[in-house]
């Protein structure tokens, strides 16, 4: 089991996830419990922290952890990942589960939002890494997805259900296991054979009664969506966040910004060739993907523009590599790409997530009283969001997890 080491890292710049710019010469007191006691102007961080430990990050960047707000650790696409997953009995998915957190944590990710598991095992995974057990981000679930007879995900972690009773049993025995938040599938995707992404899935009582009892246990509901209308219906039903959106509209997010719905795009699932064709997917499901990816930039852009609040989430494994580095840093790219400030950019993956998730009182920034899930970068964030290509080490909670350099050697 790891355990934290109280330590005051030193000569270093600082994003903290608050301002939008670089700060020179700050000083950061982690304690033996891996929470941050003070952070501020070096050599006022070391006259309060005494005789502590100190660590020389010589002159690199500092930055909050990222928060990866979609995510599976049991991806099933269909291929020889679902081959894998369906063959597997409970024991070796919760293993390959561990391997895909273990991988995520080493590539930055230090919070997962889970989206989707099969058969329960992310709830037991979860508990190993609380524990200490299994390296692993910290993760915030959904269960089970839920969809339709027949609806987007049946064939993989989704369970099914019919009528607004099925779908308020369901929700239930999600918030029974030990959900976090509901996902629900609300029309149909890219990697459903027999349907189209913009299949209309739920009618408006089943969704109302997903979104009504998730409510009332203090649960919100992200959905699975495609199409706009489909969208629109489930925002006026109460929907507190939209997953993919590859049709969304100018209207459409007008309309999630006025309501504060969130948007988590997901854009590299639709520009992802080489991943899909690692991954020995179906013709039928590449030729979806990259055919939505047009329509899906669009709907990006229709959400920065009209100021609907964005969290950063991959599909794609978080530490899935691609061109060079990986989904969840290309996401990020990607974001820009489309669009948002690189200032926004960051928050989308660091303070902004952990609002959505009412954690931001513990995590999302750099700050006295918080967890320290920190970042090592050797080049500025704030100018480029490409630096996180050059991301070198990686603690939680105290911990350090990846150190590439053994730059986090204590002195005293």
């Amino acid at each position: 089991m790891h355990r934290a080491t109280e330590q005051v890292l030193v000569n270093l710049s600082l994003y903290d996830g608050v301002a939008d710019h670089l700060q020179a010469d700050q000083g950061i007191w982690i304690g033996a419990d891996g929470m941050i006691r003070a952070v501020g102007p070096v050599d006022d961080v070391l006259a309060e922290a005494g005789d502590v430990p100190v660590v020389d990050l010589g002159g690199d960047v500092v930055m909050p952890g990222l928060t990866n707000m979609h995510v599976h650790l049991s991806l099933g696409l269909p291929g020889h990942l679902a081959d894998e997953v369906h063959r597997s009995n409970l024991a070796e998915l919760v293993l390959l589960m561990a391997d895909s957190a273990r991988r995520t944590l080493h590539a930055g990710v230090t919070t997962a939002r889970l989206v989707g598991e099969g058969r329960y095992a992310d709830f037991a995974l979860r508990k190993g890494i609380e524990a200490g057990a299994v390296d692993g981000p910290r993760i915030f679930t959904a269960g089970h997805a839920l969809c339709c007879t027949g609806g987007h995900g049946w064939e993989a972690d989704a369970l099914e259900a019919d009528g607004a009773d099925g779908f308020r049993q369901l929700t239930r025995a999600q918030i029974r296991a030990g959900a976090d938040l509901i996902k629900v599938c609300i029309s149909g995707g890219i990697a459903g054979q027999y349907e189209a992404i913009d299949t209309p899935q739920l009618l408006d009582d089943e969704m109302a009664a997903v979104i009504r009892v998730a409510h009332d246990w203090g649960r919100k509901v992200t959905a699975h969506a495609g199409p706009a209308d489909t969208v629109r219906r489930a925002v006026e039903l109460g929907l507190d966040c939209v997953e993919h959106g590859y049709e969304l509209t100018d209207e459409v997010t007008r309309l999630m910004a006025e309501r504060g719905v969130w948007y988590v795009p997901t854009i590299v699932v639709s520009r992802c060739e080489q991943f899909f064709r690692d991954s020995g997917v179906p013709g039928w499901l590449m030729e979806r993907a990259l055919g939505a990816g047009p329509r899906h930039w669009e709907s990006l852009q229709h959400a920065i523009r009209n100021g609907v609040p964005i969290a950063l989430g991959s599909d794609m494994p978080p530490h899935a590599g691609y061109d060079e580095t990986t989904a969840t840093v290309r996401e990020l790219e990607f974001m820009v790409d489309a669009g948002m400030p690189v200032a926004d950019a960051l928050k989308a993956a660091t303070i902004r997530p952990a609002e959505w998730l009412d954690a931001d009182d513990r995590l999302g920034s750099i700050t006295a009283g918080k967890h320290a899930d920190l970042l090592v970068l050797r080049d500025d964030p704030t100018r480029s969001v490409s630096a996180l290509r050059t991301l070198h080490v990686v603690m939680k909670g105290g911990v350090v997890y990846r150190d590439d350099h053994g730059r986090t050697r204590a002195r005293r």
